[in-house]
């Protein structure tokens, strides 16, 4: 029966789309093509690879040697040679320091002494790895990709002293007794080249000319690092490139005024900043001397904080080479700031909430910058 116009709804298109047929499965849809659509899927879900910029990797740039300051002839050094000095300070952070006065026999006991420490077996290593809580002992390994060696930190102080005649009751009293003789020469140095660089650069606004109170370097630790041998070109490449990520994240853990490398022998010598990476070959018998976070801040940003580690490349026997951080009892930048030293002893005291918030923003750093060398 056919309906009346009156009877027809206002609106006859006014009503919801009925879903759609099922397409049974012993047939092929006619709508779909199935290669079309894999193709589709397949580009869509590709992932890019990841190309990383420069300023991840700093490109490595060979510089001539920095310009070498004679300890003895501080005194009567000419205003030319010391101005090259500052000069190199601000550009690359570093210089190399000659005649300092150490004996090379208290060098080398001190050296062969520590040689001690890394032979120690790994089950013994772990009762004095570092930590958040302490700062010394040794650097925790992360399998194949720390390639540059192995770390150990010393420092003076019960803690350290009481953990290693433990594991080590016989060789580590020896080999402590040499590194504070040497420790107290080195500060020596450290405290007179600051005297230098205090009087040297021109007062900032805000701060005051480099103040730094109490005498000598309580608490002043060494890194002491020991470097594979016969390292191949191809695997020291891949060595440098995991160690630029490592030492521009970690970098030194402790605040210091200059750190003193004993690094003789050393094939080339690496400085990294956060705007690049520089390279040199240091001198036989020198000392290289790099800029800490409290003389950048002493000099208001006039000189360059960097992190220094010499390489050993090629070579058949296995070398040592030593960091000493310097840092005075306290520095004072200006009226409301104080740059205080770490206790070694006792580590920074931070709250839980913050550990655990910095546990997990540095391990999903790591598993990425990881992720990303691996990829190169």
């Amino acid at each position: 029966m056919a309906l009346s116009p009156e009877s027809m709804p206002e609106k006859p298109f006014d009503f919801s789309v009925p879903p759609p047929s099922p397409i049974a499965s012993g047939r092929r849809s006619c709508v779909t093509n199935d290669d079309v659509l894999s193709e589709f899927l397949q580009h869509s879900l590709r992932v890019p690879d990841l190309v990383l910029p420069d300023k991840v990797f700093p490109r490595q740039n060979f510089i001539d040697n920095p310009p070498k300051l004679d300890f003895q002839l501080l005194s009567s050094m000419e205003n030319d040679s010391l101005s090259n000095v500052l000069d190199s300070i601000a550009r690359i952070g570093c210089f190399q320091l000659v005649n300092y006065g150490i004996r090379a026999e208290c060098i080398r006991s001190a050296l062969a002494s520590a040689a001690g420490i890394f032979q120690l077996p790994p089950e013994k290593r772990t009762a004095v790895t570092r930590s958040p809580e302490k700062l010394y002992g040794f650097e925790e390994a992360h399998g194949e990709e720390d390639g540059e060696g192995e770390e150990f930190v010393w420092c003076k102080g019960e803690g350290l002293k009481l953990a290693m005649e433990t594991i080590w009751p016989v060789g580590y009293s020896n080999f402590s007794d040499k590194m504070e003789t040497l420790l107290s020469e080195i500060e020596k140095v450290a405290e007179k080249i600051l005297g230098i660089i205090r009087q040297s650069f021109p007062p900032k606004t805000g701060y005051e000319n480099g103040m730094m109170e109490g005498q000598g370097a309580i608490g002043s630790r060494c890194h002491l690092y020991k470097h594979k041998r016969d390292v191949s070109g191809e695997k020291c490449s891949g060595t440098l490139r995991y160690d630029v990520i490592r030492m521009l994240i970690k970098g030194f853990d402790y605040s210091h005024a200059m750190c003193l490398h004993v690094c003789d022998g050393s094939s080339e010598f690496h400085v990294y900043s956060k705007k690049g990476w520089v390279s040199f070959c240091p001198d036989k018998d020198a000392l290289v001397i790099t800029v800490g976070d409290q003389t950048q801040a002493l000099s208001g940003g006039q000189f360059k904080h960097v992190i220094g580690r010499p390489i050993y490349r090629g070579e058949e026997e296995e070398y040592i080479s030593m960091a000493f951080l310097y840092s005075p009892p306290s520095v004072t930048v200006d009226a409301a700031t104080t740059v205080s030293r770490v206790d070694p002893q006792k580590g920074n005291t931070i709250s839980l909430s913050q550990q655990a918030m910095a546990a997990i923003v540095l391990t999903l750093v790591y598993y990425i910058l990881v992720h990303l060398y691996n990829k190169f």
